[in-house]
């Protein structure tokens, strides 16, 4: 049987595949497996219908826990003009302003989408730019589009605005309602500013009032001086927030010294918060310079906290807009860069549950592996990890609820009219 047809009913099994061992319970690295499928779910036993898959590796579905669903596909009708973040920063305030209405918001974010569930997405995390009144635009597309997608994808957002609009008597306790209302997670830039530690505290209360849990951007810069993941390690073991806290990106960490990394990344690892590393579009933005190669990736020091028992996912951020001018929500794509950039390779065997059980267990989301269970896979054309990196796996096949999805991409320009001039 051709690889890329495989059964659409009946009970079958999928025999001489091969799967990462951190994600089968063992330890080794690609363990050789048999899944037998039926009814659209993973069944014990073996089937009287078995293909030979000939040694090819399969994954669960991805989970993508760190994206920007509101902001992507703007850039080109607003490119960012050196590359630089400050750059990205003005392009999305000024786009934002002049463009994000409920139906531009939705159309982009229905393509992204698509192109989510094309490559074997099953869950996504996304970021809403939430300053007013842009959140009482974006939300409510938001929770059109997670019922919309509710069986294929599965959505959670997060609200996204600068520490220092936070406080309990300013417009972010609106927001911070509309989140709650929306089953959503408070999130908010931490950067540098005078009263950090206070705001921080305001934050985490706000966020307990509402048994909520917290998603941050933090220290999204390559100067060694800023210490914002401290201060929300401190601020977490301060308040004794005991809901789930992320913190995404954590740059600045592969600048500074030695020393003072470490006994940050020990009160990351007391105050049980979680990190997602998104080294693509890290490494476009960081150490960006006219005339001067970049000196560093932007990746954050994924290892030093592996080995503290912090859990790290990796993500997608950013999708052809200011921050990023690449992607497609592509989780393979992101998993063959990290391994690159972050050099997983030749070192712990765990790294693929980094981009599926990983950041479901962060977020929350459904587990998708075992008897019982939704067969939700993506299965490809290569029998080890060169193979599988070697190539972008365009000939990859996706399982959801044991049947062949189709995996064409929406065209581009779809999205033509939306680009010109208001």
């Amino acid at each position: 049987m051709d690889f890329a047809t495989l059964p659409r009913d009946g009970r079958f099994s999928l025999a001489n595949l091969r799967m990462p061992g951190c994600l089968l319970g063992a330890s080794g690295d690609l363990e050789r497996v048999s899944i037998t499928i039926e009814a659209g779910r993973i069944a014990e036993g073996p089937a009287a219908q078995t293909i030979d898959m000939g040694g090819r590796i399969a994954m669960p579905a991805f989970v993508d826990m760190h994206t920007h669903l509101d902001k992507g596909h703007i850039w080109p009708r607003a490119a960012n003009p050196d590359g630089s973040f400050a750059g990205a920063l003005e392009a999305v305030t000024r786009d934002r302003a002049a463009r994000w209405r409920a139906e531009d918001v939705r159309r982009r974010m229905d393509f992204a989408l698509r192109c989510a569930w094309a490559h074997g997405t099953r869950a996504i995390r996304t970021h809403i730019d939430s300053i007013p009144p842009q959140d009482e635009i974006s939300w409510p597309v938001f929770r059109e589009m997670r019922e919309e997608w509710r069986g294929r994808i599965a959505l959670q957002a997060c609200c996204l605005v600068p520490i220092d609009q936070v406080a309990e008597d300013g417009p972010f306790a609106h927001t911070a309602d509309l989140v709650a209302r929306s089953g959503g997670v408070p999130g908010a830039v931490a950067y540098p500013v005078p009263d950090l530690d206070r705001r921080l505290d305001v934050f985490f209360r706000m966020a307990a009032r509402r048994g909520l849990a917290a998603d941050f951007h933090v220290d999204e810069t390559g100067d060694p001086g800023a210490a914002g993941l401290r201060a929300i390690a401190q601020a977490v073991l301060r308040t004794g927030f005991d809901a789930p806290v992320v913190a995404g990106h954590c740059c600045s960490l592969a600048v500074q010294p030695a020393g003072e990394a470490e006994r940050t990344l020990d009160l990351v690892a007391e105050a049980g918060i979680a990190v997602v590393s998104l080294p693509m579009c890290n490494m476009y933005l960081q150490d960006r310079r006219a005339g001067r190669t970049p000196r560093w990736r932007g990746v954050t020091l994924v290892h030093e906290m592996a080995a503290r028992g912090i859990p790290v996912a990796f993500a997608s951020d950013n999708t052809r807009d200011p921050f990023y001018a690449y992607g497609d929500l592509d989780m393979v794509e992101v998993m063959r860069e990290a391994t690159r950039i972050a050099h997983l390779d030749h070192s712990a065997e765990d790294w693929p549950a980094s981009f599926s059980r990983v950041p479901a267990d962060i977020c929350g989301f459904d587990a998708c592996q075992g008897p019982g269970g939704p067969a939700d896979l993506v299965i490809f054309n290569a029998r080890s990890w060169t193979e599988l990196f070697a190539r972008p796996q365009a000939d990859r096949v996706v399982l959801r609820a044991g049947r062949q999805i189709d995996r064409r991409l929406p065209d581009y320009s779809e999205l033509d009219d939306l680009m010109e001039a208001p």
